[in-house]
């Protein structure tokens, strides 16, 4: 139910404060297991990504986003994971496959708003490697002009959301074989 409503919430949000252009990859409301790697600019693209995913999804976020109680707590009710940017931890990763299983799951490659993609690390590739599922590649432009980092109000502009299956992973691939495979489908959408 608080998902759900955040997700209402969001969806009002953008219909106010953004002109929304998507194309790409059709996603469906077949409950499919997904790993969602995206460019990550403002703290609006969960949110956005929430609103165009027609299944509940579950999110990646930094430790230290939880670390106030309450806010901690709905970020758990809106399934967000915590993660160590600085070293990723074997019951984190057990975690994200576990979570894989009722859905998808959303991961940011560079790690933080507006970082850069040659310092991502291969968790990206090992879900994937692991699980055996399918990775979308997401490249959002606009969010970072609607709500830059720092600001505390958002302001009125064009969002345009690009989707993409990436395809060439292969079985032989590496955890950072797929990594790079996915960082680059990323830049090329």
């Amino acid at each position: 139910m608080f998902y759900w409503l955040a997700v209402f919430i969001s969806i009002v949000f953008f219909k106010i404060f953004s002109r929304l252009e998507i194309e790409g990859f059709a996603l469906n409301k077949e409950k499919i297991p997904f790993i969602l790697a995206s460019n990550h600019l403002s703290n609006l693209d969960p949110p956005l990504l929430a609103t165009l995913i027609r299944q509940k999804i579950h999110f990646v976020a930094k430790k230290e986003l939880f670390e106030n109680k309450f806010f901690g707590y709905c970020l758990k009710k809106l399934q967000a994971m915590p993660v160590d940017r600085e070293k990723v931890s074997p019951s984190s990763m057990r975690n994200y496959l576990k979570a894989l299983k009722s859905g998808p799951l959303l991961i940011f490659p560079q790690g933080t708003r507006g970082g850069s993609f040659d310092s991502s690390l291969s968790g990206v590739g090992f879900l994937a490697k692991k699980a055996k599922i399918p990775v979308i590649a997401v490249r959002i432009s606009g969010t970072d002009k609607i709500l830059p980092k720092g600001a505390k109000f958002p302001k009125r502009g064009q969002i345009k959301v690009i989707f993409k299956k990436v395809d060439n992973i292969s079985d032989k691939d590496t955890a950072r074989d797929i990594t790079a495979k996915v960082v680059e489908a990323i830049k090329e959408l």
